[in-house]
This record gives C-alpha cells, sequence and structure tokens, in this order.
C-alpha cells in the first residue's frame, strides 16, 4: 500500500486522511516516521519534523516512533533498519527529494521499507516522499531517478500551489513517455495494488497522452492504462 501525499504532513488538516489509512492497516499501527529528506536542514529541523510527527500519530491512537535515519550512515545502520522493519507504517516527511533518494536507495533502510511493503504494510511519502515513488522525480537540470514504485509516472507535490506555467514546463519535461501526477495540499493518492484512490479535501491531476483530468474524493481509474 502506497500515500502519496501533496503537503500538509502531521498537520490536522491532515488528520481524517491519516485515520482513513491507519484503518486500513492488519493488525494495530506501528508507525516509524522518516525525516530523511529534511537531513541536511539541521537538527533543530530534523528534530522538529520527528516531534511533529510522534505527536500527530499519537493522537491518532498508533504506537509512533521518529527515527534519526538523516544521512547514508544511519541508513545503513543495522538498529535502525530493524526499527522500521518492525512497523506497518512508514512515513516519509518533505525535504529534498533527490537526497532522499540518494540517502536510501540500496541502503539497510530502504530494504527494510521493502520488506513492510511485502507484509501488506503502508509506505506513506509527503512532498519529496510522494516524488521518490513516481519511476522519474523532477530536479536540476533535468529528471532524475526515483524508485518506480509507480512505474511511468512523475510526481508533482504541492499541486496548487505551483505557477501554471511551472507546470506546464515540468509537463513537457516530463515527455510521452511519462504521466505527470499532480497531488494537492491535504490530499493523499493512494493506492493498494488492486485500485486507485483519492482521499482528502483537493484533487489529484492525471496529465497524460489522453489529456489532463483532476480527480476529487473516491476511486480513481487505472491512470497507467490511459
Amino acid at each position: 500500500m502506497l500515500a502519496l501525499i501533496g503537503s500538509g504532513e502531521y498537520l490536522p488538516a491532515m488528520e481524517p486522511v491519516d485515520r482513513d489509512l491507519l484503518s486500513r492497516l492488519q493488525g494495530p499501527p506501528r508507525v516509524v516516521c522518516l525525516p530523511t529528506a529534511a537531513g541536511t536542514e539541521g537538527a533543530e529541523r530534523i528534530a522538529y519534523w520527528s516531534r511533529l510527527g510522534v505527536d500527530h500519530f499519537t493522537r491518532l491512537g498508533a504506537q509512533v516512533e521518529a527515527l534519526p535515519v538523516i544521512d547514508r550512515a544511519s541508513a545503513d545502520h543495522p538498529a535502525l533498519a530493524a526499527a522500521t522493519a518492525s512497523a506497518n507504517f512508514v512515513y516519509l516527511s518533505g525535504g529534498k527529494p533527490d537526497y532522499l533518494y540518494r540517502t536510501l536507495e540500496g541502503s539497510l533502510v530502504w530494504e527494510a521499507i521493502r520488506s513492510v511493503l511485502a507484509r501488506g504494510g503502508l509506505l506513506a511519502g509527503c512532498s519529496a516522499g510522494a516524488m521518490i515513488m513516481g519511476e522519474k522525480l523532477f530536479g536540476f537540470p533535468g529528471l532524475k531517478p526515483a524508485f518506480a514504485l509507480l512505474p511511468g509516472a512523475a510526481i508533482i507535490p504541492h499541486f496548487d500551489e505551483i505557477p501554471e506555467a511551472m507546470i506546464k514546463s515540468m509537463h513537457l519535461l516530463a515527455g510521452k513517455g511519462l504521466t505527470v501526477l499532480g497531488i494537492e495540499g491535504n490530499t493523499a493518492l493512494f493506492c493498494d495494488g488492486h485500485g486507485y484512490e483519492v482521499l482528502g479535501n483537493g484533487g489529484v491531476t492525471v496529465w497524460n497522452g489522453a489529456g489532463r483530468t483532476r480527480h476529487t474524493r473516491g476511486p480513481l481509474s487505472d491512470w497507467a492504462a490511459r
């Protein structure tokens, strides 16, 4: 199960979405929050995201722990990988998407995340955390590798906050081979391996060779088949 969130992680507006996600887990919720994407922003910001995640999911009744996976050394730390693997809900908060990908790619913690998914657990990513789930991620000067958990997709979070001219240029950069998925704030695109669903107050825009369409709360047809 995947949840790609446009923005708003750990804030009150996301509580209904996260309650919904927690209800889809098998067994009692065990959440691990990873502030990895903010790993270059200093101790204060890392602590801020960690504290916000713990407070948020504690209010929702989950067992939750924030793990200091902030660089390559910590991403390869066996104890942190084991703690990640013990969860059934892993949450990647925002920051720098390219740094997040490079820190996790090939690491013990990423192997642990894949094991959570293999057991039927959930991986949620907000902003940078959502971007790395596509096949490619937008960067500078161009497209960069991502984990391809959604093959054929490139993710634009904060979609309702980005100027239209920039959105069009990103669509052109993606080219004909990729579908652009634009996810608005306080909104999640949920995938359980059988279908897609929009959760939250906003919308998800699908833009590919079949056109550009915006979808609000409820089931979403298989964009990959468009």
